[in-house]
């Protein structure tokens, strides 16, 4: 049974469409398209091309997520992770890079920079009533429960 959701995928640069690395990945990896390497600083941010356009079939978001062997070993990570790809964009997949660390960290052409997961969702629509149904947790949050 093929259970792959089919994406419609524009590729603009010279490097591989995203892609599983194992058989089992989530997550595909994309690369970045750079005229020439990008150095960020520490807490420095940058926007990274990557070459890809894409159209999502409705009902379908595209995750943009941190790789985490760039995240502990470089301090690199997706800033608004994880980002959004909605089925309705159809421009550039571009990923926005921070570097956590304490040393200036260079990305290269071709380097993989994050990875994209492709998930289902659901659309809601609001419901406005005059009360809640109570539970047991209530308006309990931000750690309620203790850390041990």
């Amino acid at each position: 049974m093929d259970n792959h959701v089919k994406i419609r995928v524009i590729n603009r640069g010279p490097h591989p469409w995203p892609r599983y690395s194992t058989p089992l990945s989530a997550g595909m990896d994309l690369r970045a398209w750079l005229e020439e390497p990008i150095t960020l600083a520490p807490l420095e941010r940058a926007l990274i091309h990557t070459g890809i356009y894409m159209a999502l079939p409705a009902g379908y978001e595209c995750q943009v997520r941190p790789r985490s062997g760039l995240a502990i070993k470089r301090g690199l990570t997706v800033l608004n992770s994880p980002g959004t790809i909605d089925a309705d964009y159809r421009g550039e997949v571009c990923v926005i890079l921070v570097n956590l660390g304490n040393e200036s960290q260079t990305i290269e052409d071709g380097e993989r920079v994050c990875q994209l997961v492709v998930a289902r969702h659901e659309n809601a629509c609001w419901v406005e009533v005059e009360t809640l149904d109570d539970t047991e947790r209530g308006d309990g949050g931000f750690g309620h429960t203790g850390t041990k």
